[in-house]
């Protein structure tokens, strides 16, 4: 997968569309479908990888500022850490996990330790106020919402959690740090931090490159 990777990144270096690049280098080196997904998760092409690097603030950033939560970006990149399931430095410099389960997603036994994880960080940020949006669209989310709210006033966390049926419109649109790995979101935002990654680097773990 390695060697895929670097003739994948020479494809895009050169401008060739990101799914015909993946997919030639794909079908060539014959990878299964799993392999795939890892590379359309971790590949990004240099200059838009530098962009996306040029937003990332650290932690301390976000002391006396408000920060929008990609909620369940967020969520799911964190316990798939937590459960040592495969996280991914990607090229553009942000974490990412390759379980795909986004639609899918369900409140599991890591939920709480992944939530009070995240939480805890913020109360060592100390973000004038919080904004933690989840997909409506998701089973459930109002219920984990307020799950979130209790957690947050349990620390004395200014904001909300809240569930929307358009989560991307607002991050994209937020006059605010935002907290997320998502590419499209990365790419709208004026400045991004990596939770994921700084739980990450406070537990000491270990991260897959390619």
């Amino acid at each position: 997968m390695r060697r895929a990777a670097t003739e994948a990144r020479y494809l895009l270096d050169r401008g060739y569309p990101k799914g015909s690049a993946l997919r030639f280098v794909s079908d060539h080196h014959r990878l299964p479908q799993e392999q795939r997904y890892v590379l359309v998760r971790v590949l990004v092409a240099a200059e838009l990888a530098r962009s996306r690097m040029s937003k990332i603030v650290p932690l301390k950033a976000l002391r006396g500022n408000a920060l929008f939560v990609d909620g369940y970006n967020v969520l799911i990149t964190a316990e798939s850490l937590l459960e040592g399931s495969p996280v991914y430095l990607c090229d553009d410099g942000f974490l990412r996990d390759t379980r795909g389960i986004f639609k899918r997603y369900t409140v599991s036994h890591l939920t709480a330790q992944a939530l009070s994880s995240i939480l805890d960080l913020l109360v060592l940020a100390a973000p004038a106020r919080l904004e933690i949006l989840l997909d409506q669209q998701i089973s459930r989310s109002g219920e984990l919402a307020g799950q979130i709210r209790g957690m947050m006033a349990e620390r004395c966390l200014p904001g909300a959690a809240r569930t929307a049926k358009d989560v991307d419109h607002r991050l994209k649109t937020a006059a605010a740090i935002v907290a997320s790995g998502d590419g499209d979101v990365i790419d709208a935002a004026s400045a991004v931090v990596d939770l994921p990654a700084e739980m990450a680097r406070m537990r000491g773990l270990k991260l897959l490159q390619l």
